[in-house]
């Protein structure tokens, strides 16, 4: 019996499918017909929320502090990721600009709500992470996707910023360190795409869900680069809370009660209980877990990449932050689409196409992900070197 759907909003052909999650449905129906698989596709981290923090949400839980919260958030998790900028980074960021929200998705849903309007122009490189152009197009504005080479480091430029800008662009869009590339922003640079698009009065966004995962340089963030730089960040990536949903927004003083506004409307509040666990995250015990876990991923980072290369594939810029290689296969296939399916299907290994990440040769490259252990990345390598010393790259 075929039901008739009701009209669907012409916004949704804007949105493309999201093709990592294809693969890891595929790659759940293989496992589930008893094949072993290596995921090295989803960007989840294997660790999952240290005791402390686990602990700190059982205590909310047995105490019953379950109820809303303000929707900016807790003001004792405001003051300590308020702490935590000036611990980590030497920045003081009042804790009134700090808006608590259900994960870095609903951070830029709201940004994304209070800054976009119908027909605007929103700068991002090209690649980068699909959902964030996604997010543009929801509240009626176009993602201006930017062709970024390996010879930027996938990254945008001010110079670029300054020739693509029209009378239709808000802003700029940033991830430092970027999905899928695992590149950052000099800071030098990345402050020279702020003073371009503050002389031009748009906004600067800058996602940093990866920013405690950096490797080859001192920490830093766009917050200090200014009040006007609106930045992202989440629990979900450094602090292995993918599930608990959790991040949060750092704006001007003067957007605090709009984005509040917005907030209250869409989400009421981010979850309560991940709220009392995510302040367990800034204790001096979880600190030190987490540092360890992120020496765990720069070894990862320090076995992939060259391990990749011995495969056959090319790293054409080394990932300095994040979990990801952006590896160029062109030299073992002309599609990376379907060398990505082959390695799935032949050799048991996920990995994920550029095609999710946008326009410019995305079927050169495929994103890898270190987040799983050196056992599991030391097997899909071997896997990897078996597939493609048979001649079955995809040409």
């Amino acid at each position: 019996m075929s039901v008739d759907l009701p009209l669907l909003a012409a916004r949704l052909e804007q949105i493309a499918p999201f093709h990592v999650m294809e693969l890891a449905k595929h790659a759940a129906e293989l496992e589930r017909q008893g094949r072993h698989i290596v995921h090295m596709g989803i960007g989840e981290p294997d660790f999952t929320a240290p005791q402390p923090v686990l602990d700190a949400a059982m205590r909310a839980m047995q105490e019953g502090r379950s109820q809303y919260t303000a929707a900016t958030g807790m003001p004792a998790l405001r003051k300590a990721i308020s702490d935590y900028y000036q611990d980590a980074y030497g920045v003081k960021v009042s804790p009134s600009r700090i808006v608590v929200t259900a994960g870095a998705s609903a951070a830029l849903l709201l940004a994304c709500a209070a800054l976009v309007e119908h027909g605007s122009e929103v700068l991002m490189s090209d690649p980068s992470y699909p959902c964030n152009r996604h997010f543009v197009a929801a509240f009626g504005g176009s993602a201006h996707m930017i062709a970024c080479d390996a010879a930027q480091r996938f990254q945008l430029s001010a110079r670029q910023v300054r020739e693509h800008w029209t009378s239709s662009t808000r802003g700029v869009l940033l991830a430092s360190p970027s999905n899928p590339t695992g590149t950052t922003i000099a800071a030098k640079e990345l402050a020279c795409i702020v003073d371009e698009v503050c002389s031009r009065k748009g906004f600067v966004i800058v996602d940093e869900i990866y920013n405690g995962l950096r490797y080859d340089s001192a920490p830093f963030s766009a917050t200090s680069l200014g009040d006007d730089v609106i930045v992202i960040n989440s629990f979900s990536k450094y602090f292995n809370m993918t599930g608990w949903r959790l991040g949060w927004l750092v704006v001007p003083e003067a957007l605090v009660p709009a984005i509040e506004k917005l907030a209250q409307n869409l989400f009421i509040c981010a979850p309560s209980i991940a709220q009392h666990a995510g302040l367990a995250c800034f204790s001096a015990e979880a600190r030190a877990i987490y540092e360890e876990r992120r020496l765990e991923m720069q070894r990862r980072r320090d076995y992939i990449v060259p391990a990749l290369e011995s495969v056959g594939l090319r790293v054409p810029v080394i990932p300095d932050g994040a979990f990801y290689v952006y590896a160029d296969c062109s030299c073992l296939s002309d599609d990376a689409d379907r060398l990505s399916r082959d390695l799935l299907e032949q050799a048991g290994v996920v990995v994920v196409p550029g095609m999710d990440f946008g326009v410019a040769e995305p079927r050169r490259y495929l994103r890898i992900s270190y987040a799983t252990s050196l056992e599991h990345l030391r097997e899909a390598v071997a896997r990897m070197r078996r597939f493609f010393e048979r001649g079955d790259g995809g040409e």
